[in-house]
């Protein structure tokens, strides 16, 4: 196990690890606590009552956070014709086609997400071993696979936020930066809770959520009683 630092044994001392605190109060102790010399990036952790083997368990998506997260995404876009100059109208940092499918194969990996259309998919599906392992890789589900480039661009570079369950059930997104007002933190946190109830597996019996923390970038981990939202 990694030896705590004096600064984060010293956070930690602020947080009573027998309590579930309400998403205000979670948010003004994870900015009260943070110690990093940046603008640490405020995180959530849900684990949730899934079994991602089970296909309908298998949560992934995107919410645009009414805040932002804080974050300038570098967007490129794969796609020919009208939606290459509708993307590139749209604010996107590098539209292409074939030109943009050899430069990543080259080992250019110079972005944040990766959006294509979907005629382009045969050719982008070429880019999986590279892509795949990073999260770069496009997917309908998390809206980067479109024909409407303009709203998926605008989407992310408003402040789209993807997720997806891992192995053990949990998912992990940021909500903003430690410099955000609490009151915009705790709206950010609030559409990522009411989006993942609403997709709620009808598969899932019993208790959802089983557990729900928040944290700073290198801040201790504070529980939040979800029912308090």
């Amino acid at each position: 196990m990694a030896k705590k630092g004096k600064n984060y044994i010293e956070a930690a001392k602020a947080v009573d690890a027998d309590k579930l605190y309400t998403p205000e109060e979670a948010v003004e102790l994870v900015k009260k606590v943070s110690f990093a010399k940046f603008d640490e990036t405020v995180e959530v952790a849900y684990r949730l009552n899934l079994d991602p083997k089970q296909a309908d368990q298998q949560l992934r998506g995107a919410v645009v956070l009414p805040n932002g997260t804080g974050k300038t995404q570098r967007v490129i876009v794969f796609a020919q014709g009208e939606q290459a100059k509708q993307a590139e109208a749209a604010g996107a940092d590098l539209v292409g086609a074939d030109d943009l499918v050899e430069k990543i194969s080259d080992g250019w990996l110079d972005f944040d997400v990766a959006v294509a259309t979907p005629p382009m998919m045969a050719k982008v599906g070429r880019l999986g071993r590279v892509l795949g392992p990073k999260g770069l890789m496009p997917n309908p589900k998390t809206g980067t696979v479109t024909m409407d480039v303009t709203k998926a661009v605008n989407d992310i570079k408003a402040g789209q936020v993807a997720y997806r369950v891992d192995k053990a059930g949990i998912i992990h997104a940021p909500i903003g930066k430690v410099s955000f007002d609490t009151a915009k933190l705790v709206e950010n946190f609030k559409m990522l809770n009411d989006t993942l109830t609403r997709i709620r597996p009808a598969s899932v019996k019993g208790v959802y959520i089983k557990s729900l923390t928040l944290t700073s970038t290198f801040g201790p981990g504070v529980a939040v009683d979800e029912g308090k939202f």
